[in-house]
C-alpha cells in the first residue's frame, strides 16, 4: 500500500483537520490507527468486489442455461380441422376426452362396431367373432389413432375419467357381452376384466365411492333396474371383484340415478321415479351389502330427520310426472335441474331444497348448462316443442329462473342438445343446432348457431352436413385454449353398418365463413367484421 495516504507531519492541513495544532505532528498511537483503519478498508473493498464478479458470473450462468441449455416447452401443433373415416362401421352415443397421449391436448375415446379398424388390427387376429367392438384413441392434435383394444360384442356402455380421489390403474369402464372391462387410457390396455354381476343389466351413470376393502383405491358402485326392483353392487376398484352382496333397494323401477354429496359430507343415491325423486343414504346401502362396510361413510343428521323408516328413502321432490334429472356440472355437489311435465325446478346440491321453478311444458331435450351473465351461476339452457316443427330456445338464469335470452328455431330431427363453452371473460359461448325462421327457404334443413352474450341480438350461423349426427360436443383441447367441435356422423338405424365418421374443427375455424344474423327487428349497433373479430379474440377457460 501506498502510505502517503496516512496523515504525516508533512500535512499540516490535513493534521489541523483532525485536531492537531499546524506544523506539530499527531500522536503515535494515532497515526498507527489511521493506517489501520484504511489497510482494513482496503481489504474490505476487495472482497466486495469479489462478491460482485461471483454473482455476476453466476447470474451469467443462470441465463445460459436457461437460453441455451435447458430447452423450451415445445406447444403441440395441432390441425385446425380433420376427420377420421371407419368403412363398414356402427357407432354409438359415446364420445370421452382424456389426456391419453400426455401432451397437454385432450385426445378423443369413441366406440365402434366392426371388423377391423385397420390392417394390423382385426376381430379375427383378437380371436373374436366378427364384428366385434373396438374402443379407439384418436389424437386430439391430428386425429390419428393412438391405440384400438378389440374386445367382445356386444357393446353396452362406457364411462372414462370417474371422479375418485385415489387413483386406480385404469380410465374407462366398459360394459360389453357379459363382461366389464378396465382400460388404461395411455395404452388401451385392460387392467382388469371381470363378468358382470349375474342377474344384472347396469345402467349409466357407473358411481365412484369411497376404498370399501381398504386396497387403497376408489371403488365403484353399478345400480341396475329392472320393472320389479332396483339394485346396487359395489365392484373394488382395483380388481373388480364384487365387494360384499347385491342389495335390493326396496324400491319398484328407477329411470335414472345419480350419486349425490349434501352440505354434510354425506354421500345419496338419487333415484328418479314416475313419483319424483328420492334419495337413499350410501351408508345404508354398505351396510346391506357387508357388515362393517358403511364405515367408510358419513352419516347425516339434518337429512336423517325426513327419512322413511320402512324404505330409508328421503323424499327429494315429489311430483307425478318427472321426466329428467340433470346435474348443472360435474361436481357430485353441484345443483340440480328437474324437469317435469309443467315445470322447470332448480334444487340446491348441497341441501336438496328447492331454489326456484319455471312454468313450462314443453321441454323436451335434456338442457346445456353456461354462463350467460357474469354472477358466477351457470345459466340453463333450454329447447321447447312449440309444435309446426319449430322449437324455442329459453336460457334461464340459474340464480332466478327469470329468462334471459330466447329464440325461435324451425326444427327438424336428429339434432344435437345445447352447448357451451366457457371463456376468460366469465361469459360461455352456447351452441344451438336448428334453423332461423329467415332461412328456411334454404334447402338446408339445419345449421349450427352460436350466441356471443355481449352480442345477444345477433347469431353467428355456420352450414354443417347433413348425415345422421350420432353425437356432438364442443370441448376445450388444450387448456386456455384450442376450443373445437367434435361431431360423430354414423348409420342413422341400429344395427346397420354404413360409413362412421369422426370430425374435429376448431370453433374459430367457423367465423370467417359464418353468417351473422339478426334475431329480433332491433337496429344493429356491431359491423358484422366487429362482432368476427370479437368472436376471434375469445380466450377460453376450463374452469
Amino acid at each position: 500500500m501506498d502510505t502517503t495516504d496516512c496523515p504525516t507531519e508533512g500535512d499540516p492541513l490535513k493534521s489541523g483537520e483532525d485536531g492537531v495544532e499546524p506544523g506539530t505532528a499527531p500522536p503515535a498511537t494515532e497515526l498507527k490507527r489511521g493506517c489501520k483503519e484504511v489497510l482494513g478498508l482496503s481489504k474490505l473493498t476487495h472482497w466486495r468486489t469479489a462478491v460482485f464478479f461471483l454473482s455476476l458470473f453466476l447470474c451469467l450462468t443462470v441465463v445460459f442455461a436457461f437460453s441455451f441449455i435447458i430447452p423450451c416447452p415445445v406447444r403441440p401443433q395441432y390441425l385446425a380441422s380433420w376427420n377420421r373415416t371407419f368403412p363398414g362401421a356402427e357407432t354409438y352415443d359415446f364420445l370421452a376426452f382424456q389426456d391419453a397421449s400426455n401432451d397437454k391436448v385432450m385426445d378423443v375415446l369413441l366406440v365402434v362396431k366392426a371388423s377391423e379398424t385397420s390392417l394390423n388390427n382385426t376381430c379375427a387376429n383378437a380371436g373374436l367373432p366378427s364384428p366385434c367392438v373396438f374402443m379407439l384413441a384418436v389424437d386430439g392434435t391430428d386425429g390419428e389413432t393412438l391405440w384400438e383394444r378389440p374386445l367382445d360384442p356386444d357393446f353396452h356402455w362406457a364411462q372414462c375419467g370417474l371422479d375418485t380421489n385415489t387413483g386406480e390403474k385404469w380410465d374407462c369402464l366398459l360394459f360389453h357381452s357379459d363382461r366389464l372391462s378396465a382400460l388404461d387410457k395411455s395404452n388401451g390396455e385392460v387392467r382388469w376384466q371381470q363378468p358382470h354381476p349375474p342377474g344384472l343389466h347396469s345402467s349409466l351413470p357407473v358411481l365412484s365411492v369411497p376404498d370399501l376393502d381398504g386396497d387403497k383405491v376408489s371403488d365403484v358402485a353399478l345400480v341396475a333396474s329392472d320393472s320389479m326392483q332396483t339394485q346396487l353392487v359395489f365392484l373394488s376398484g382395483k380388481t373388480g371383484v364384487q365387494i360384499g352382496s347385491t342389495v335390493a333397494l326396496n324400491t319398484t323401477e328407477t329411470s335414472g340415478h345419480l350419486l349425490q354429496k349434501t352440505g354434510e359430507g354425506a354421500q345419496y343415491l338419487l333415484l328418479q321415479k314416475d313419483t319424483g325423486l328420492y334419495g337413499l343414504a350410501l351408508w345404508r346401502i354398505a351396510a346391506k351389502a357387508k357388515e362393517g362396510l358403511e364405515a367408510g361413510f358419513k352419516k347425516p343428521k339434518q337429512m336423517e330427520r325426513k327419512t322413511a323408516a320402512a324404505s330409508g328413502l328421503v323424499p327429494v321432490y315429489e311430483c307425478d310426472s318427472l321426466r329428467r334429472v340433470a346435474r348443472t356440472d360435474k361436481a357430485q355437489s353441484s345443483n340440480l335441474m328437474l324437469v317435469t311435465g309443467n315445470e322447470v325446478l332448480l334444487i340446491d346440491g348441497k341441501t336438496l331444497q328447492p331454489l326456484w321453478n319455471f312454468n313450462t311444458t314443453s321441454v323436451f331435450r335434456e338442457p346445456g348448462f353456461g354462463h350467460f351473465n357474469k354472477d358466477g351461476i351457470l345459466d340453463i339452457a333450454l329447447e321447447e316443442d312449440m309444435d309446426n316443427s319449430t322449437k324455442r330456445v329459453v336460457i334461464l338464469d340459474g340464480k332466478s329462473g327469470e329468462v334471459l335470452w330466447k329464440v325461435d328455431l324451425v326444427s327438424s330431427a336428429n339434432l344435437p342438445r345445447p352447448t357451451s363453452i366457457h371463456t376468460t371473460n366469465s361469459i360461455s359461448i352456447f351452441v344451438f343446432w336448428g334453423l332461423l325462421p329467415s332461412q328456411s327457404n334454404s334447402t338446408v334443413e339445419r345449421r349450427s348457431y352460436m350466441l356471443y352474450p355481449l352480442y345477444s341480438n345477433v347469431l353467428l350461423e355456420s352450414e354443417n352436413i347433413a348425415d345422421h349426427i350420432v353425437t356432438f360436443k364442443a370441448t376445450l383441447m388444450e387448456r386456455g385454449r384450442h376450443a373445437a367441435f367434435i361431431l360423430l356422423t354414423g348409420p342413422d338405424a341400429k344395427d346397420t353398418e354404413g360409413t362412421v365418421v369422426l370430425t374435429k374443427w376448431k370453433l374459430k375455424h367457423d367465423v370467417p365463413q359464418s353468417k351473422v344474423l339478426p334475431i329480433d327487428d332491433s337496429e344493429a349497433t356491431e359491423t358484422d367484421d366487429n362482432i368476427k373479430q370479437a368472436f376471434n379474440r375469445l380466450r377460453f377457460s376450463d374452469n
